[in-house]
């Protein structure tokens, strides 16, 4: 593919996704795998790279940019943190190069809050370049959730909320007193039911209690024989309730936020801000944002290079 100019990849703990980019920064293929980190480590992080740029066509002549959890301490190489408040426009000068490979690469730095609410990004900040706002709210849902503030093109500040996990380890943990409650299947909540709606309402309407909420699931369950799909999506409402009551306590009203995200996890977010009354949330493509944060990383260092 003698078109290709460069490649893009978001490389995390369980996927790799890669984009083989055009002079405009047109898609001219894409590959997506499940060679995240903990089988990169073993074949090897510039094998795996090589192998899905081979199969696409893209020779050792085009450059890549990568940013995710490939710059952590368990990655190919830990990039340093750079410290919010940072203007997302400088995320590529800040890219590190990745020494003894042919191909020349580059990994792009997370962020880091230090102080008072200490907490890191690896990989959002990416979104955040390609997400083209200068100002205003962010939702990117996920395992680990983050709420991030926008001013004027800079990431001044963030929040990260283990919603997720916590979900995952109270359905899935052995030693659960929810589980005998939940469903077997690995099938997701759902989220488009009044169970769930109300359940975000309570959870954002006394985040406090949500301990007790939680304990009251297994209670219903044994007192009332409460369906273990109905319990699911009531477990997941709660959690994300509880999330955007303190997202809000933390940032301010959550009208007019932006929600970057895709599937079933943004719709279950999308349902709950729709569920407490947040109004004019915006969804954009998580892909797509860090398809285009990648490509302008790699133009900012480019024109570096070059001497702009």
């Amino acid at each position: 593919m003698s078109e290709a100019v460069a490649l893009a990849v978001d490389w995390g703990t369980t996927s790799f996704r890669m984009w083989a980019l055009g002079p405009e920064g047109e898609v001219l293929c894409e590959r997506r795998a499940a060679d995240g980190l903990m089988s990169a480590v073993s074949e090897g992080f510039e094998a795996v790279l090589e192998r899905h740029a081979q199969a696409a066509g893209i020779g050792p002549d085009v450059p890549a940019m990568l940013c995710g959890m490939v710059g952590s301490r368990t990655g190919w190489m830990e990039v340093p943190y750079i410290d919010a408040p940072v203007a997302l426009i400088d995320l590529g000068r800040h890219a590190a190069r990745v020494a003894g490979v042919r191909r020349e690469t580059r990994i792009l730095p997370g962020v880091a809050q230090r102080g008072f609410a200490p907490d890191v990004m690896r990989g959002e900040e990416t979104k955040l370049l390609g997400l083209g706002r200068e100002d205003g709210l962010v939702l990117m849902p996920g395992t680990h959730t983050k709420w991030v503030r926008l001013e004027g093109g800079r990431l001044t500040r963030f929040s990260t909320f283990m919603t997720g996990e916590i979900f995952a380890h109270l359905r899935g943990a052995p030693n659960s007193v929810l589980a005998q409650a939940l469903p077997s299947s690995a099938e997701g909540p759902d989220t488009d039911t009044p169970a769930f709606a109300q359940a975000v309402r309570d959870g954002f309407e006394a985040p406090e209690g949500i301990a007790n909420r939680l304990f009251g699931l297994r209670a219903s369950w044994l007192l009332d024989d409460t369906p273990p799909a109905r319990t699911l999506a009531r477990l997941s409402g709660l959690l994300i309730g509880a999330e955007l009551a303190g997202a809000a306590k933390l940032h301010g009203a959550l009208d007019g936020c932006c929600l970057v995200g895709a599937g079933p996890g943004a719709e279950a977010y999308g349902r709950a801000l729709d569920a407490v009354g947040v109004a004019r949330v915006a969804q954009v493509d998580a892909d797509i944002c860090v398809r285009n944060g990648l490509i302008r990383a790699a133009r900012g260092v480019t024109l570096e290079d070059a001497g702009a």
